[in-house]
């Protein structure tokens, strides 16, 4: 994630369309299926089908996160005939999730050490 928006140096506030644009993104993101689908797309591209035995989702399900993933450019699809493949577009989300789930880890395993 771009620092403008955690800097401490900043002379000005984010404009609110950039926190419309932030907040969008951590709720496109809020999802536990979207998120599924991109650890499935960590090892590279998957077609819908392969998508969907992976998360165990029906296709219409996996369809309606895809599109929205592919919306905000967090995801990239080609099409190869009848198949549509997609491929994480937006590489920085990883970071985000890896940052995120190591939090996660830490305070979990904080908080079983506290209760020994």
């Amino acid at each position: 994630m771009s620092r403008a928006f955690v800097s401490k140096t900043q002379k000005r506030s984010p404009s609110e369309d950039f926190l419309r644009m932030v907040a969008e993104r951590f709720r496109v993101l809020g999802e536990p299926m979207r998120l599924r689908i991109l650890h499935a797309l960590i090892d590279g591209e998957k077609s819908v089908t392969e998508l969907v035995e992976a998360t165990g989702a029906t296709q219409a399900n996996v369809s309606r996160h895809l599109q929205t993933l592919a919306g905000t450019g967090i995801l990239g699809r080609r099409k190869e005939g009848l198949r549509v493949f997609y491929r994480i577009r937006d590489q920085s989300v990883l970071d985000l999730c890896d940052h995120v789930c190591g939090s996660l880890d830490r305070d979990l395993r904080e908080r079983t050490k506290a209760l020994r």
